[in-house]
């Protein structure tokens, strides 16, 4: 398989900055997604919300907070990073009382041990080895511990692939992705797991 280039590719943030205004149809089941069989995705999502709102309040950077459909669920002092504009004038929105900035999750611009907690959500299972070494830099660098949520792999979906995605407005853009189980996930990143899910995983090391 070709090696991807996910966080400083200019094709992928064209597709994020299209695609923001239609993001969260993707957890709320909305607009194209209204038609996909997904059996208890409603609930697992439910779910996997009350988990990222029990985490303890900590200093906590949102590493490609997206449009903040989770970052607004963590509580504490929290910084919401991404590289689309579009995305994070709508994290901004949804965080009454933190920051959501444009910047590079690669490159942070932040100070040594700025922060409690890092946290990403569906950004990880992008990213080539190169990219993921690089974020584990960056990770241990301004933060205290990783928690880091992505999608489970699901019977008859390969775990890596490239995906044709089409927008609503009929654009089609190439993105690469992996999918995991709970323990393949705590294990890359050396830690344990925290979700544990159909369609969910989640895990946290120090």
């Amino acid at each position: 398989m070709e090696s991807p280039s996910f966080a400083r590719d200019k094709a992928t943030l064209l597709y994020y900055e299209k695609r923001a205004r239609e993001y969260d149809d993707w957890y709320d089941g909305t607009g194209q997604f209204a038609r996909r069989d997904r059996p208890g995705w409603g609930a697992e999502v439910d779910r996997l919300v009350e988990f990222i709102d029990g985490l303890p309040a900590a200093r906590t950077l949102d590493i490609a907070c997206g449009s903040g459909y989770l970052t607004r669920h963590l509580h504490g002092v929290v910084v919401g990073i991404d590289q689309s504009r579009a995305m994070v004038a709508i994290a901004q929105a949804r965080l009454p009382r933190g920051v959501a900035m444009v910047g590079d999750a690669l490159d942070l611009p932040f100070s040594d041990g700025a922060f409690d907690r890092v946290f990403t959500g569906h950004f990880y299972g992008h990213l080539s080895p190169g990219e993921r070494a690089a974020l584990f830099g960056e990770v241990r660098r301004v933060g205290g511990e990783l928690v880091v949520v992505d999608a489970a792999v699901r019977p008859g979906v390969d775990v890596e692939q490239w995906q044709r995605r089409v927008l609503d407005d009929g654009s089609r853009h190439r993105i690469y992705k992996r999918y995991f189980t709970a323990a393949q996930l705590a294990a890359e990143i050396g830690g344990e797991i925290l979700f544990d899910g159909d369609w969910f995983v989640a895990a946290r090391a120090d």
